[in-house]
């Protein structure tokens, strides 16, 4: 556990210092004053954790400080850690792993935009279930994009994992025609399937999408059972409108939240799950495969207020 705590302080140690230089090290044991709440809003804002949540983070801190004028630094960060996990509570997706004995494969769709780390964190995610004992296939449907099919194939050549395909420029429903085919033959657990990130126009993408879709449900009517968006954490808030419309278009069921260690925006995911209340079940918080990490509450709010 404490391992896995160390993760997340790690990969948030961006926003974790943006939010110290901001507030003079307001948590490491200053007593807060009026100037210091200010720092602290203002810090808030910086790490994207947006209106609501800074607004219900002050408020508590400022409720416990006018019940006493001693309150030190290191007592709001546990109040600013408390509304947190208030706020995220029902956020964590829980991949069940039993549902894979069903006698086909379990089928993840992972869906984003080029650049959000859709295609390593589909590899990350695959070594992460073998290493847990289960068997998996990659589907390489990013197919309109000339490097994604090489870099899913190098990612699977460099963790031994087993991947579905074709060409660039191939037909993607095909490529995720073949893969569960192979997936299901093979008896696998899982297939994650790397889909397109981008295409002329966000209809053909969204139409793109659909097609795989139909496919799937040719062979299983459930599939894909999950259906998650890599979102980058280093866009911040702007990713909400980009949720918003994979949400509309492809009903997702969960979301994965990348590149958090590059980012001092790692409030950014408070907001996304406000808006779309879709549960965040992996955070990318590092470039090892070790560095998916499932996403833990607890850890999470410890976290960004630097507390042990």
């Amino acid at each position: 556990m404490f391992g896995l705590f160390k993760k997340f302080k790690d990969g948030l140690a961006k926003t974790v210092s943006a939010i110290a230089a901001k507030t003079a090290g307001l948590f490491g044991g200053r007593r807060i004053d009026a100037a210091s709440l200010g720092e602290l809003e203002e810090a808030l804002y910086t790490a994207d954790f947006g209106v609501e949540t800074t607004n219900e983070i002050l408020a508590e801190i400022k409720r416990a400080y006018a019940q006493d004028k001693e309150l030190q630094g290191h007592q709001a960060a546990e109040i600013g850690a408390q509304v947190l996990r208030r706020v995220l509570a029902g956020s964590e997706g829980t991949l069940d792993v039993a549902s894979a004995a069903c006698g086909h494969p379990v089928v993840i769709a992972m869906i984003g935009v080029n650049g959000s780390g859709k295609t390593t964190t589909s590899a990350k995610l695959a070594w992460k279930l073998k290493q847990e004992g289960r068997s998996v296939t990659l589907a390489a449907c990013d197919t309109f994009r000339a490097a994604a099919v090489e870099q899913l194939k190098t990612w699977a050549h460099r963790l031994e994992l087993e991947i579905v395909a074709s060409h660039t420029g191939a037909d993607a429903a095909a490529v995720a025609f073949d893969a569960w085919q192979a997936a299901k033959s093979r008896h696998r657990d899982f297939l994650i399937i790397d889909t397109a990130g981008r295409l002329h126009t966000k209809s053909n993408l969204m139409e793109e999408l659909a097609k795989i879709r139909r496919v799937l449900q040719k062979h299983d009517p459930a599939a894909p059972q999950h259906r998650w968006l890599v979102v980058d954490g280093s866009l911040g808030s702007n990713s909400i409108e980009q949720a918003k419309v994979f949400h509309q278009s492809f009903g997702l069921t969960g979301l994965v939240v990348t590149k958090l260690d590059g980012t001092s925006r790692g409030g950014a995911l408070v907001g996304i799950y406000r808006q779309l209340k879709i549960p965040i079940y992996f955070l990318g918080l590092g470039e090892k495969a070790e560095d998916l990490q499932p996403f833990s509450i607890e850890n999470y709010a410890k976290a960004v207020f630097g507390l042990e």
